[in-house]
């Protein structure tokens, strides 16, 4: 009996690590995008409430 010394294919195991960067990355980006939305949403509403308060109210 032979004991064959075959070493792991380095292709197969490279892209788990360029996968999890992958997914880093667009989970980063998805981060960035939500907090940019909801900063823009409390300073539309704060400025909705600015302008409804400056109105002069009508009989």
């Amino acid at each position: 009996m032979t004991k064959k010394t075959e070493k792991p294919e380095k292709s197969s195991s490279s892209w788990t690590g360029k996968a999890a960067l992958a997914g880093a990355a667009i989970g980063s980006a998805a981060l960035a995008a939500a907090l940019l939305y909801a900063s823009r949403r409390k300073e539309r509403a704060e400025e909705a409430r600015r302008l409804d308060a400056d109105l002069p109210e009508s009989d």
